[in-house]
């Protein structure tokens, strides 16, 4: 079965379906920074070229007392300025325009690796504007009135959903704690949402999109020229069980929002590296991850510049797993077999002129997806099944959920009427979306879940938790999704452990009471 579209858009986790179900996209540009040579004394040395686009680096320095400081100096030499050096990974954002500054740079002593993070000069250019979720008309929000059963919020009878992770049994037992937070990697939270107001964790927010944190108040919301994805995922993770709207995985834990996704849609890597260090730093429990960092959706390990962004984000994710948090990822929506031995990849790079490049997943890794620790999230449909875009992979997959389907492949019961999501959108809104990336906060609100049960697990506790509470589901087989007489995808695995479904689907049930 091919791809549902093509890869030149600006949202990679959640996508447009047939039927008329489309995608969140996003629309704008990068902070207006450049780069420029520091000030030399009069006899100093020549200054590095400056006759290049001015790109944006990741410089990963070795261990070492003094080691940042020491490869600070020669970035400037190189023609670079700093913008941020996180020393507690090794990580140095710069910009430069020198042409040959990451060749420089790599040969500077104690750097590890160090790799231009796009291709397109500063700022980033725009991409086309792909369709906006289908929000819920007046007439649609008055036809559900009355649906709801006593205790249910107004929308929730058509949140097939929360059943289906029995989300809706958990919550008879547990809300969740308000000392568990779960922070939003996205495109940005609106904390005005009364969804997502009375949830929010302004303390653990952000806007990281330049590398370096701005918590101004309110830098962390998307403009009305944005993606409201991010504020749909927080709202799936912990909308508020209030009388208003829908109600969350975990409507009684804190959601925060942290910012990595440019206007443009693009999420770089200083971005990601910035995200994951600030909801370390910040005591969160939980991130949440639906998207693929740019403008590699692969990133090759023989490639010194992609090899660095690998390293710069490994690094980053790996420090808030051992600081506490869970990091649960969205697995793609290209119906791609990640364990197969070659991928063919039309996207890459995405912010320029991508082409075709034929890729080994084992060796050219989707970041944060693919990354060790990270809980990798397949996409089921009303049925159950593997949803039609949802990537796979045995051995790469690790849990599965709720990310929504066309109704013409998987139709929920009534009073349900769409295959998609249902969530918030920035302005007081509600609306359907679809993708992994509405999977990856479903089991963000189940992990969420469990570390309210258990408040003292560590990160690797509540992931083992997670899988074991997991609803073993045996493979498709065969998985023909669409009807056709062919094939659309290959399960390879047993019940407890395959390629559609990983270790199951989440369970919100038995995250509240085992």
């Amino acid at each position: 079965m091919t791809a549902p579209l093509a890869r030149s858009r600006t949202f990679r986790r959640s996508i447009a379906v047939p039927a008329g179900m489309a995608m969140a996209t996003a629309l704008a540009f990068l902070p207006n920074v450049s780069a420029s040579a520091a000030d030399r004394a009069p006899h100093a040395a020549p200054a590095a070229a400056t006759d290049g686009p001015s790109l944006s680096y990741v410089v990963n320095v070795r261990s070492g007392q003094g080691t940042s400081a020491a490869v600070q100096k020669e970035i400037t030499k190189a023609g670079g300025t700093v913008v941020i050096a996180y020393d507690k990974i090794g990580v140095i954002v710069a910009h430069s325009s020198n042409p040959d500054f990451a060749k420089t740079i790599r040969k500077a002593r104690g750097v590890d690796s160090a790799g231009a993070t796009r291709t397109a000069p500063l700022p980033a250019q725009s991409t086309a504007d792909l369709g906006t979720p289908k929000a819920l008309t007046a007439a649609q929000l008055a036809a559900t009135a009355g649906q709801a059963a006593t205790g249910q919020d107004p929308l929730e009878p058509l949140q097939w959903d929360l059943p289906a992770i029995k989300a809706d049994k958990a919550h008879e037992k547990s809300l969740g704690s308000r000392n568990v937070t779960v922070a939003v990697i996205d495109t940005g939270v609106d904390d005005t949402h009364p969804d997502i107001a009375p949830n929010f964790d302004r303390g653990a927010s952000a806007n990281c999109v330049s590398g370096k944190p701005d918590t101004t108040d309110g830098s962390w919301r998307p403009s009305a020229s944005e993606s409201p994805h991010g504020t749909h995922v927080a709202g799936e993770i912990a909308g508020a069980k209030n009388g208003v709207g829908i109600t969350g995985v975990a409507p009684g834990v804190k959601v925060s929002g942290i910012k990595v996704g440019n206007p443009d849609g693009f999420f770089y890597t200083e971005a990601v590296v910035c995200g994951f260090v600030f909801a370390a730093e910040h005591g969160v429990d939980v991130t949440n991850n639906s998207y693929y960092t740019d403008p590699w959706y692969f990133n090759c390990t023989d490639d010194p510049d992609q090899k660095a962004l690998v390293k710069a984000v490994a690094r980053a994710s790996q420090y808030a797993e051992k600081k506490g948090a869970v990091n649960v990822a969205a697995a793609g929506n290209e119906n791609y077999d990640l364990a197969s031995d070659e991928i063919t990849d039309p996207s890459s790079p995405n912010d320029t002129t991508p082409g075709d490049r034929v890729v080994d997943p084992s060796k050219c890794f989707d970041i944060p997806t693919q990354l060790p620790g990270v809980v990798t999230t397949a996409a089921t449909g009303a049925k159950g099944l593997k949803s039609s875009f949802s990537n796979y992979g045995q051995g790469t997959i690790d849990i599965a959920a709720p990310g929504g389907d066309s109704t013409a492949y998987q139709r929920p019961a009534p009073p349900a009427v769409s295959g998609l999501i249902l969530g918030p959108l920035p302005g007081g809104k509600w609306g359907y979306m679809a993708g992994t990336s509405m999977a990856s906060p479903h089991v963000a609100g189940v992990a969420a879940l469990i570390k309210s049960t258990h408040p003292h697990a560590s990160a690797a506790a509540v992931k083992a938790l997670l899988y074991t509470q997991a609803d073993a589901t045996p493979c498709t087989d065969p998985y023909d999704i669409d009807g056709d007489g062919k094939v659309d995808a290959v399960c390879e695995g047993g019940k407890n452990k395959n390629g559609f479904y990983g270790h199951g689907i989440a369970d919100a049930l038995d995250a509240v009471t085992k």
